[in-house]
């Protein structure tokens, strides 16, 4: 299988640039941080996918991973615990607090009952399984 990916010689380093010094300068207080994207890497080995998804901050309670046929979808919810005590005022937040998710489509079918998920130091794993071929049939005529 081939992979084919789009060359950004700029990456989140321009976006970054973009937001932080022309857009909004300043950060007003208890401004909430824009959502970051789930970051995946899938593999192929052994007759089933591996996708390991960067979920940093985030509790393995508040993970959900749906199957449907050849789509995976990741949603998460980071929860904000500190709260800002009375002679505190934030100045500058860059951790998300929310929800985020990511749907993706594999080139094959997984095998929902075989699948299973791994969450350690703000990674999933996801060992996913194909399903195996069904051979077509040939059909009696009567």
């Amino acid at each position: 299988m081939a992979n084919i990916s789009r060359y950004d010689p700029f990456g989140d380093v321009f976006d970054d640039l973009l937001k932080g010094f022309f857009v909004r300068p300043m950060a007003y207080e208890g401004q909430p941080a824009t959502p970051g994207r789930i970051k995946i890497d899938v593999t192929e080995k052994d007759g089933a996918y591996v996708v390991c998804a960067e979920i940093p901050g985030v509790k393995k309670e508040d993970i959900q991973v749906n199957i449907d046929g050849d789509q995976v979808s990741i949603s998460a919810e980071a929860r904000a615990e500190k709260e800002v005590k009375e002679n505190e005022r934030v100045l500058h937040r860059e951790r998300y607090y929310g929800k985020v998710a990511r749907a993706f489509r594999l080139g094959t079918d997984i095998d929902q009952s075989a699948a299973n998920a791994k969450y350690a130091d703000g990674v999933l794993e996801l060992p996913l399984p194909k399903k195996p071929d069904v051979a077509g049939r040939q059909l009696a005529i009567q």
